[in-house]
């Protein structure tokens, strides 16, 4: 059986996981962010009903289609962490070559601090964990914060157990199906980095031990 999905540190059940340098003026006002990601109350704008979101990775650029309807909650998150400049020099922390690639816990360990109690509800599950899916990781009901995971091949055994996506990958599965996958499933269960020590320890932490990550550079609401 595949594994599911962790947010946390938890692991898990037969396979499954239960989930745990500032923009200049002329950037901020390109793409809309905020500069503040470090304060989870005031981000709670509401997402436009269907966006696309670019994405800058030590591999390459790939892009998501978000539409609302699918998960509101979920892409209202999304939308405010990508407007908020959330997404710098984030780790794709757990891949698994023809499962998923995971990520969202942010290198300050000050900032993941701040997001561990920004749950929002649980949105129903209306869409499916196919190919290119992106959907918010869970540590069980109405956990989600800010892990997301993107499925590289037909994940729909995780519908049922929750797992709501709200977007689609659009340009660059290409891009995504390189992301380094060396490490593997994370500690204990495997060789990759501990949950627990990301969030904790941030950058530090999975440069020194884990050096061949890959990261995400940037994120932005396209026009």
């Amino acid at each position: 059986m595949k594994n599911a999905i962790c947010a946390c540190v938890l692991t898990l059940w037969c396979g499954a996981l239960i989930a745990p340098a500032q923009e200049t003026k002329k950037e901020e006002k390109k793409t809309g962010d905020t500069a503040d990601f470090t304060d989870p109350a005031k981000l709670t704008a509401k997402a436009p009903e269907s966006f696309k979101v670019k994405f800058e990775t030590t591999k390459g650029n790939f892009a998501v289609e978000v539409t609302r309807s699918l998960a509101p909650n979920g892409a209202d998150r999304f939308y405010n962490l990508v407007r908020s400049g959330y997404f710098k020099e984030l780790a794709f922390f757990r891949v698994i070559s023809g499962f998923m690639c995971q990520f969202g816990i942010h290198g300050d360990p000050k900032v993941s601090a701040a997001w561990r109690s920004a749950q929002i509800p649980d949105d129903p599950v209306k869409g499916s964990n196919t190919r290119g899916a992106i959907t918010f990781a869970t540590a069980g009901p109405n956990t989600r914060t800010t892990q997301l995971f993107i499925n590289f091949g037909d994940n729909a055994n995780l519908d049922k157990m929750g797992f709501s996506p709200f977007g689609k990958v659009v340009e660059g599965m290409d891009i995504l199906d390189k992301i380094n996958s060396e490490y593997g499933e994370g500690a204990p269960s495997g060789r990759g980095p501990r949950q627990d020590r990301v969030q904790s320890e941030g950058n530090a932490y999975l440069k020194k031990d884990f050096p061949n990550l890959d990261y995400i550079k940037s994120a932005s609401v396209l026009p």
